[in-house]
Protein backbone atom coordinates (compact mmCIF):
# COMPACT_ATOMS: atom_id res chain seq x y z
CA UNK A 1 0.00 0.00 0.00
CA UNK A 2 1.20 3.35 -1.06
CA UNK A 3 2.07 5.74 2.16
CA UNK A 4 1.60 9.32 2.64
CA UNK A 5 5.46 9.72 1.68
CA UNK A 6 5.20 8.39 -0.90
CA UNK A 7 2.25 10.33 -2.71
CA UNK A 8 3.80 13.41 -2.80
CA UNK A 9 3.10 15.68 -6.14
CA UNK A 10 5.94 16.56 -8.41
CA UNK A 11 6.48 20.11 -8.19
CA UNK A 12 6.89 20.13 -11.82
CA UNK A 13 3.54 17.83 -13.12
CA UNK A 14 1.39 20.32 -11.17
CA UNK A 15 -0.92 21.66 -14.04
CA UNK A 16 -2.99 24.91 -13.53
CA UNK A 17 -6.31 26.10 -14.58
CA UNK A 18 -6.00 27.01 -17.92
CA UNK A 19 -5.36 31.28 -17.72
CA UNK A 20 -3.64 31.32 -14.31
CA UNK A 21 -0.20 31.34 -13.90
CA UNK A 22 1.49 28.48 -12.14
CA UNK A 23 2.66 28.66 -8.79
CA UNK A 24 5.12 26.42 -6.92
CA UNK A 25 3.80 24.30 -3.81
CA UNK A 26 5.81 26.05 -1.93
CA UNK A 27 5.04 29.79 -2.67
CA UNK A 28 4.89 31.87 0.17
CA UNK A 29 1.51 33.63 1.14
CA UNK A 30 1.32 36.89 1.05
CA UNK A 31 -0.41 38.80 4.20
CA UNK A 32 -3.23 40.97 3.23
CA UNK A 33 -3.37 44.44 2.19
CA UNK A 34 -4.54 47.34 4.59
CA UNK A 35 -7.58 47.63 2.52
CA UNK A 36 -8.02 44.03 2.41
CA UNK A 37 -7.92 43.54 6.09
CA UNK A 38 -10.16 47.18 6.72
CA UNK A 39 -12.63 45.72 4.98
CA UNK A 40 -12.53 42.48 6.84
CA UNK A 41 -12.92 44.14 10.50
CA UNK A 42 -15.48 44.35 12.39
CA UNK A 43 -16.06 48.02 12.23
CA UNK A 44 -16.61 47.66 8.93
CA UNK A 45 -18.61 44.84 8.79
CA UNK A 46 -20.58 46.36 12.01
CA UNK A 47 -20.67 49.43 9.39
CA UNK A 48 -22.32 47.76 6.24
CA UNK A 49 -24.80 45.53 8.59
CA UNK A 50 -26.08 49.06 10.08
CA UNK A 51 -28.77 50.60 7.63
CA UNK A 52 -28.87 53.68 9.70
CA UNK A 53 -25.06 53.93 9.95
CA UNK A 54 -24.81 53.94 5.89
CA UNK A 55 -27.85 55.90 5.46
CA UNK A 56 -26.25 58.69 7.52
CA UNK A 57 -22.92 58.14 5.59
CA UNK A 58 -24.19 58.86 2.58
CA UNK A 59 -26.20 61.75 3.55
CA UNK A 60 -23.41 63.16 5.36
CA UNK A 61 -21.28 62.51 1.69
CA UNK A 62 -23.26 64.08 -0.31
CA UNK A 63 -23.73 67.49 1.50
CA UNK A 64 -20.37 67.20 2.12
CA UNK A 65 -19.27 67.13 -1.92
CA UNK A 66 -22.30 69.49 -2.92
CA UNK A 67 -20.78 71.84 -0.44
CA UNK A 68 -17.14 71.53 -1.44
CA UNK A 69 -18.33 71.59 -5.14
CA UNK A 70 -20.56 74.10 -4.54
CA UNK A 71 -18.98 76.85 -7.45
CA UNK A 72 -19.22 73.99 -10.25
CA UNK A 73 -22.53 71.83 -9.11
CA UNK A 74 -24.70 75.17 -7.81
CA UNK A 75 -26.70 76.31 -10.40
CA UNK A 76 -25.85 80.16 -10.28
CA UNK A 77 -23.79 82.05 -7.98
CA UNK A 78 -26.00 83.72 -5.55
CA UNK A 79 -23.00 85.78 -4.47
CA UNK A 80 -22.17 87.50 -7.71
CA UNK A 81 -23.98 90.78 -7.96
CA UNK A 82 -23.59 90.89 -11.44
CA UNK A 83 -25.92 87.32 -11.95
CA UNK A 84 -28.71 88.82 -9.83
CA UNK A 85 -31.71 90.13 -10.90
CA UNK A 86 -34.08 92.07 -8.44
CA UNK A 87 -36.70 91.24 -10.75
CA UNK A 88 -36.58 87.73 -9.73
CA UNK A 89 -37.17 88.16 -6.36
CA UNK A 90 -39.93 86.27 -4.01
CA UNK A 91 -40.08 83.30 -7.03
CA UNK A 92 -41.91 80.38 -5.47
CA UNK A 93 -40.15 76.81 -5.92
CA UNK A 94 -40.26 74.89 -9.21
CA UNK A 95 -41.25 78.53 -11.09
CA UNK A 96 -39.65 80.39 -13.53
CA UNK A 97 -38.54 83.97 -12.78
CA UNK A 98 -38.84 87.36 -14.58
CA UNK A 99 -35.59 86.63 -16.23
CA UNK A 100 -37.45 83.22 -17.40
CA UNK A 101 -35.16 81.01 -15.53
CA UNK A 102 -36.34 78.10 -13.34
CA UNK A 103 -35.49 78.03 -9.49
CA UNK A 104 -35.71 74.41 -8.08
CA UNK A 105 -36.27 76.01 -4.38
CA UNK A 106 -36.86 79.31 -5.51
CA UNK A 107 -35.54 82.68 -4.34
CA UNK A 108 -35.04 85.14 -1.79
CA UNK A 109 -35.51 88.75 -1.84
CA UNK A 110 -32.44 90.02 -3.89
CA UNK A 111 -33.33 87.43 -6.40
CA UNK A 112 -30.74 84.63 -5.28
CA UNK A 113 -31.56 80.69 -6.07
CA UNK A 114 -31.89 79.33 -2.71
CA UNK A 115 -30.46 76.34 -3.52
CA UNK A 116 -27.22 77.57 -4.99
CA UNK A 117 -27.46 79.47 -1.40
CA UNK A 118 -28.01 76.66 0.71
CA UNK A 119 -24.89 74.84 -1.36
CA UNK A 120 -22.91 77.91 -0.75
CA UNK A 121 -23.72 78.24 2.85
CA UNK A 122 -23.40 74.76 3.52
CA UNK A 123 -19.39 75.62 3.06
CA UNK A 124 -19.33 77.69 5.29
CA UNK A 125 -21.30 75.72 7.94
CA UNK A 126 -18.84 72.70 7.82
CA UNK A 127 -15.69 74.83 7.12
CA UNK A 128 -16.85 76.63 10.82
CA UNK A 129 -17.48 72.99 12.15
CA UNK A 130 -14.57 71.45 11.50
CA UNK A 131 -12.02 73.96 12.29
CA UNK A 132 -13.70 74.67 15.39
CA UNK A 133 -13.59 70.47 16.69
CA UNK A 134 -10.76 70.02 15.04
CA UNK A 135 -9.37 73.12 17.17
CA UNK A 136 -11.13 71.64 20.48
CA UNK A 137 -10.32 68.29 19.81
CA UNK A 138 -6.25 69.45 19.67
CA UNK A 139 -6.58 71.95 22.77
CA UNK A 140 -8.80 68.98 24.96
CA UNK A 141 -6.77 66.27 24.05
CA UNK A 142 -3.02 68.17 25.05
CA UNK A 143 -4.50 69.33 28.27
CA UNK A 144 -5.83 66.05 29.46
CA UNK A 145 -3.05 64.44 28.57
CA UNK A 146 -1.07 66.82 30.59
CA UNK A 147 -3.34 66.68 33.76
CA UNK A 148 -3.65 62.90 33.81
CA UNK A 149 0.05 61.94 33.14
CA UNK A 150 1.25 65.26 35.10
CA UNK A 151 -0.99 65.20 38.15
CA UNK A 152 -0.51 67.23 41.06
CA UNK A 153 -1.40 70.94 41.18
CA UNK A 154 -1.58 71.11 37.18
CA UNK A 155 -4.39 68.18 37.39
CA UNK A 156 -6.13 70.19 40.05
CA UNK A 157 -5.93 73.42 37.61
CA UNK A 158 -7.12 72.24 34.55
CA UNK A 159 -10.16 70.49 36.19
CA UNK A 160 -11.25 73.18 38.32
CA UNK A 161 -11.21 75.40 34.88
CA UNK A 162 -13.04 72.51 33.23
CA UNK A 163 -15.58 72.79 36.10
CA UNK A 164 -15.91 76.14 35.69
CA UNK A 165 -16.55 76.43 32.22
CA UNK A 166 -19.31 73.50 32.16
CA UNK A 167 -21.33 75.34 34.93
CA UNK A 168 -22.50 77.55 32.07
CA UNK A 169 -24.26 76.60 28.90
CA UNK A 170 -21.61 76.15 25.93
CA UNK A 171 -23.21 78.79 23.65
CA UNK A 172 -23.00 81.57 26.43
CA UNK A 173 -19.40 80.42 26.50
CA UNK A 174 -19.18 81.09 23.01
CA UNK A 175 -21.37 84.55 22.88
CA UNK A 176 -19.11 85.49 25.85
CA UNK A 177 -15.83 84.53 23.67
CA UNK A 178 -16.90 86.19 20.26
CA UNK A 179 -17.24 89.12 22.19
CA UNK A 180 -14.40 89.62 23.57
CA UNK A 181 -12.43 88.54 20.63
CA UNK A 182 -14.66 91.04 18.41
CA UNK A 183 -13.47 93.89 21.24
CA UNK A 184 -9.87 93.14 20.78
CA UNK A 185 -10.05 93.30 16.94
CA UNK A 186 -10.13 96.47 15.21
CA UNK A 187 -13.35 97.35 13.83
CA UNK A 188 -12.08 97.45 10.43
CA UNK A 189 -11.08 93.65 10.34
CA UNK A 190 -14.11 92.53 12.18
CA UNK A 191 -15.45 91.10 8.93
CA UNK A 192 -12.18 89.83 7.41
CA UNK A 193 -11.50 87.87 10.89
CA UNK A 194 -15.24 87.25 11.63
CA UNK A 195 -15.11 83.14 10.66
CA UNK A 196 -11.87 83.14 12.63
CA UNK A 197 -13.44 84.67 15.62
CA UNK A 198 -16.07 82.08 15.38
CA UNK A 199 -14.01 79.02 15.25
CA UNK A 200 -11.86 80.13 18.14
CA UNK A 201 -15.00 81.19 20.03
CA UNK A 202 -17.19 77.31 19.69
CA UNK A 203 -13.52 75.51 19.76
CA UNK A 204 -13.20 77.23 23.48
CA UNK A 205 -16.79 76.51 24.12
CA UNK A 206 -15.69 72.92 23.77
CA UNK A 207 -12.79 71.74 24.69
CA UNK A 208 -13.83 70.20 27.81
CA UNK A 209 -15.50 67.07 27.02
CA UNK A 210 -12.42 66.37 24.96
CA UNK A 211 -9.88 67.01 28.26
CA UNK A 212 -12.35 65.07 30.46
CA UNK A 213 -12.07 61.78 28.71
CA UNK A 214 -9.18 61.80 27.88
CA UNK A 215 -7.88 62.28 31.48
CA UNK A 216 -9.71 59.54 32.72
CA UNK A 217 -8.37 57.27 30.10
CA UNK A 218 -4.83 58.25 30.61
CA UNK A 219 -5.07 57.73 34.13
CA UNK A 220 -5.73 54.45 33.32
CA UNK A 221 -3.39 53.70 30.78
CA UNK A 222 0.06 55.66 32.42
CA UNK A 223 -0.22 52.62 35.34
CA UNK A 224 -0.31 50.11 32.79
CA UNK A 225 3.07 47.68 32.32
CA UNK A 226 3.59 48.43 28.87
CA UNK A 227 3.78 52.58 30.35
CA UNK A 228 6.13 51.59 33.53
CA UNK A 229 8.38 49.32 30.97
CA UNK A 230 8.79 52.61 29.03
CA UNK A 231 10.10 54.56 32.29
CA UNK A 232 11.99 51.85 33.23
CA UNK A 233 14.01 52.19 30.18
CA UNK A 234 14.31 55.91 30.34
CA UNK A 235 12.35 56.89 27.63
CA UNK A 236 11.64 60.67 28.10
CA UNK A 237 8.09 61.13 29.29
CA UNK A 238 6.78 63.40 26.56
CA UNK A 239 7.58 60.41 23.97
CA UNK A 240 5.74 57.85 26.09
CA UNK A 241 2.87 60.35 26.27
CA UNK A 242 2.80 60.91 22.49
CA UNK A 243 3.60 57.14 21.41
CA UNK A 244 2.46 54.90 23.56
CA UNK A 245 -0.84 56.82 25.46
CA UNK A 246 -1.93 58.69 22.92
CA UNK A 247 -3.06 56.10 20.71
CA UNK A 248 -4.67 54.61 23.74
CA UNK A 249 -7.14 57.32 23.54
CA UNK A 250 -7.96 58.07 20.26
CA UNK A 251 -10.74 56.04 19.78
CA UNK A 252 -13.43 57.82 22.55
CA UNK A 253 -11.69 60.92 20.94
CA UNK A 254 -13.23 60.29 17.55
CA UNK A 255 -16.47 59.37 18.97
CA UNK A 256 -16.60 62.55 20.50
CA UNK A 257 -15.43 64.70 17.93
CA UNK A 258 -17.54 63.03 15.47
CA UNK A 259 -20.82 63.69 17.48
CA UNK A 260 -19.29 67.30 18.77
CA UNK A 261 -19.09 68.79 14.95
CA UNK A 262 -22.83 68.15 14.99
CA UNK A 263 -23.18 70.32 17.64
CA UNK A 264 -20.33 73.15 16.26
CA UNK A 265 -22.49 73.32 13.23
CA UNK A 266 -25.62 73.47 15.16
CA UNK A 267 -23.55 76.58 17.64
CA UNK A 268 -22.15 78.57 14.29
CA UNK A 269 -26.05 78.49 13.19
CA UNK A 270 -27.53 79.48 16.17
CA UNK A 271 -24.81 82.26 16.48
CA UNK A 272 -25.19 82.95 12.84
CA UNK A 273 -28.74 83.42 13.19
CA UNK A 274 -28.37 85.49 16.43
CA UNK A 275 -26.60 87.83 14.03
CA UNK A 276 -23.11 87.89 15.44
CA UNK A 277 -21.67 84.91 13.30
CA UNK A 278 -20.32 85.37 9.79
CA UNK A 279 -21.00 88.36 8.18
CA UNK A 280 -23.95 88.60 5.42
CA UNK A 281 -21.51 89.03 2.24
CA UNK A 282 -20.15 85.16 3.38
CA UNK A 283 -23.99 83.71 5.02
CA UNK A 284 -23.77 80.11 6.48
CA UNK A 285 -27.34 78.45 6.87
CA UNK A 286 -27.91 80.00 10.09
CA UNK A 287 -27.62 83.28 8.43
CA UNK A 288 -29.82 82.31 5.97
CA UNK A 289 -32.52 81.22 8.00
CA UNK A 290 -31.99 84.50 9.96
CA UNK A 291 -32.86 86.36 6.95
CA UNK A 292 -35.74 84.00 5.43
CA UNK A 293 -37.46 84.80 8.80
CA UNK A 294 -38.05 88.37 7.91
CA UNK A 295 -40.40 87.25 5.55
CA UNK A 296 -41.59 83.94 6.71
CA UNK A 297 -45.07 85.64 7.94
CA UNK A 298 -45.47 87.51 4.64
CA UNK A 299 -45.82 84.15 2.72
CA UNK A 300 -42.52 83.69 1.52
CA UNK A 301 -42.10 80.47 3.55
CA UNK A 302 -38.94 78.66 1.35
CA UNK A 303 -36.63 81.23 1.99
CA UNK A 304 -36.13 79.96 5.49
CA UNK A 305 -37.52 76.75 5.91
CA UNK A 306 -35.31 74.83 3.18
CA UNK A 307 -31.91 76.16 4.61
CA UNK A 308 -33.17 75.10 7.80
CA UNK A 309 -34.21 71.62 6.45
CA UNK A 310 -30.38 71.26 5.01
CA UNK A 311 -29.09 72.10 8.97
CA UNK A 312 -31.45 69.81 10.30
CA UNK A 313 -30.57 67.09 7.51
CA UNK A 314 -26.61 67.78 8.36
CA UNK A 315 -26.78 67.98 11.58
CA UNK A 316 -29.16 64.80 11.95
CA UNK A 317 -26.82 62.71 9.59
CA UNK A 318 -23.34 63.34 11.69
CA UNK A 319 -25.27 62.70 14.66
CA UNK A 320 -26.49 59.40 13.94
CA UNK A 321 -23.20 58.39 12.47
CA UNK A 322 -21.39 59.48 15.60
CA UNK A 323 -23.62 57.35 17.69
CA UNK A 324 -23.09 54.16 15.83
CA UNK A 325 -19.21 55.00 15.91
CA UNK A 326 -20.10 55.04 19.63
CA UNK A 327 -21.68 51.80 19.75
CA UNK A 328 -19.62 50.22 17.56
CA UNK A 329 -15.92 51.03 19.52
CA UNK A 330 -17.41 50.03 22.84
CA UNK A 331 -16.32 46.44 23.39
CA UNK A 332 -19.40 45.77 26.02
CA UNK A 333 -22.11 46.14 23.20
CA UNK A 334 -20.05 43.58 20.84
Amino acid sequence: MTTTEERRVDPQAVETQPGRPRVAPDAPIRPPGRMKRALDSDLFYSFRTSPVAVISATVTLIVLVAAVFAPWLAPYDPFDPSTLNLMDGFTPPGEAGFSGNVYLLGTDDQGRDVLSAIMYGARISLLVGFSAILFAMVLGVTLGLIAGYVGGWIDSLIMRIADVQLSFPSILVALLIFGVARALVPREFHEEMAIYVLILAIGLSDWVQFARTVRGTTLVEKNKEYVQAARVIGIHPALIVIRHVLPNVMGPVTVIATIGLALAIIAEATLSFLGVGVPPTQPSLGTLIRIGGNFLFSGEWWITMFPGLALIILALSVNLLGDWLRDALNPRLR
